[in-house]
């Protein structure tokens, strides 16, 4: 499953901004991304106009970018263009073996929006007259919130649920000389061992940049497959301001149990396919940028058990997993869907490249914010338990809020 076109960037002149500009012109779906603990940045462009909308087969599809919202179904964007980008985010090199006549034509516009400063586009200016889905964002202070956790702890306590994870949004207007482009780039800096995305949907009218530390399903070219569960959160900054020493953080009992629950569910489902060679690691502590996780790797092996299919398989028993929905499942998102008074849309779905380099790295879409115009929605989300305090739980979201308003902001 190749790509149309491969192309990779020396290091003379920065190109991001004026493939980005000139995709954004011509109505084109384009996602951008970096993996974690890389430098190099990758990026595809759909020059069908449209993202498909798709069951995620890592055996059928082609080369792209699947986006997948919380329920509902995937999209995904094909690897038309390829371009691969340095440390440095130079120069482009154009590898021209193979080229078709729509990738002659977009070069050839490409080259004249690089080079023609009038031209290019902001993200107040997309494409107005593409179908906008009408946005109903609920108003969320520490009273509303801390009433959802209070239902939500009565349920578990009435035993509906074991646990159940509610999020609610922010919503902040950008300033006028707020760029996407340089704002995916700080993150990149920021969060070395975080996935970097910023995805462009014509058809929705948005943006959706983040970072994000859980790997939902990744099949590497040596079949290797691997998943995590990640759960529980505390700050990784102490009082002073100081990063605080992995070794010194201590877990409460319903942090443990948190994460435990997503451990549990993962394997749960690798009963469910009968599979029992998998190695397990963890839990441990790990940090993702201002906050602390407990973590647990899975990995197995698809050639040793002779699974090719596993990837395909295991994303459709996880999503949506108990680590951004709860346990069991369907009582856990009735309680959701009562409780929060927003869409999450993209928020806690999943996505990432799809067999690019013969490799597919999918991601959980958390510390996530959708951009339209010059307005964000930062998206944020905790795990209740019968252990949960309101106030404790605001405080967890204001911190993975901060995780990208930090930065950009």
């Amino acid at each position: 499953m190749s790509l149309t076109s491969e192309i990779h960037i020396s290091t003379k002149s920065p190109k991001i901004k004026n493939l980005w500009q000139t995709a954004l012109h011509e109505g084109f779906p384009i996602a951008l991304w970096r993996l974690p603990k890389t430098t190099e940045k990758q990026l595809i462009i759909d020059l069908s106009g449209h993202v498909s909308r798709t069951n995620i087969d890592f055996e059928e599809l082609p080369s792209g970018f699947a986006m997948s919202p919380f329920q509902g179904e995937s999209l995904f964007l094909k690897g038309d263009l390829y371009y691969r980008f340095d440390t440095e985010n130079q120069e482009v090199e154009q590898n021209l073996a193979g080229q078709n006549t729509e990738k002659e034509v977009f070069e050839k516009q490409y080259l004249t929006y690089a080079d023609e400063e009038d031209k290019k586009v902001s993200h107040e200016e997309i494409h107005p007259n593409f179908i906008t889905e009408e946005k109903h964002f609920g108003f969320y202070n520490e009273m509303r919130f801390a009433e959802m956790v209070s239902n939500a702890v009565t349920s578990i306590e009435q035993g509906e649920v074991q646990k159940v994870v509610l999020s609610r949004t922010k919503n902040v207007t950008l300033s006028d000389d707020f760029e996407v482009v340089e704002a995916f780039q700080k993150l990149c800096n920021t969060y070395p061992n975080a996935f970097i995305s910023l995805v462009y949907l014509p058809e929705y009218n948005s943006f959706w940049l983040g970072a994000t530390p859980e790997t939902l399903v990744s099949v590497d070219k040596d079949g290797k497959f691997r998943t995590m569960s990640l759960a529980g959160t505390q700050s990784a900054i102490g009082e002073n301001g100081e990063t605080l020493c992995i070794n010194s953080i201590r877990w409460s009992h319903k942090e443990i149990e948190e994460q435990a629950f997503v451990s549990r569910y993962i394997i749960e489902c690798f009963k469910k396919i009968r599979l029992r060679e998998y190695h397990e690691s963890g839990p441990k502590t790990v940090q993702a940028g201002n906050l602390m996780h407990l973590r647990t790797d899975y990995m197995v092996d698809t050639k040793e058990v002779n699974f090719p299919q596993l990837g395909t398989v295991m994303l459709e028993l996880l999503h949506p997993t108990s680590a951004v929905c709860g346990m069991p499942k369907i009582p856990a998102l009735r309680i959701i869907a009562e409780q929060e008074l927003h869409n999450r849309e993209f928020y806690s779905g999943f996505l990432g490249p799809v067999n690019i380099q013969a490799e597919s790295h999918l991601f959980v879409n958390l510390r996530t914010m959708k951009i339209i115009g010059n307005e964000a929605v930062f998206y944020a989300g905790c795990g209740i338990t019968e252990d949960s305090n309101p106030v404790k739980e605001w405080y967890e979201t204001e911190m993975k809020i901060q995780t990208l308003m930090k930065v950009i902001i």
